[in-house]
């Protein structure tokens, strides 16, 4: 499975449990941790919870390795790291305050309309 098709099935992972805001970066180019990350956000922390099952579900299905999952039992932010991608699952107020996007601006945006249900 390559990079696009991972990122693919993690986008829809999420959105099949209502995550809110999803945005793909591409920091390949300015990070040595990641090709890519991943940031999207929930109201509650149980759907920030149902919103990281689904995705380590999805990537256990498709036999992804999983190298950290870190925040699972406050689920007010869970990292998932899949190694070429990193995962960020927040509750929206922590995505607010720590303003991933903002760190991250010099990276280029993936396009996902075409992952995504409305």
């Amino acid at each position: 499975m390559n990079n696009e098709e991972k990122l693919e099935l993690i986008v829809k992972a999420a959105d099949s449990k209502r995550a809110e805001n999803t945005v793909v970066l591409n920091v390949r180019e300015i990070s040595t941790l990641a090709d890519y990350f991943i940031i999207t956000s929930a109201d509650s922390n149980r759907q920030v919870g149902a919103i990281a099952d689904e995705i380590l579900e999805k990537a256990k299905e498709n036999n992804l390795e999983i190298r950290r999952i870190e925040g699972q039992r406050a689920a007010e932010w869970i990292l998932i790291d899949l190694g070429d991608i990193v995962i960020n699952v927040f509750q929206s107020d922590q995505r607010k305050y720590y303003n991933l996007e903002k760190l991250w601006s010099q990276a280029d945006t993936v396009e996902t309309t075409d992952w995504i249900t409305e």
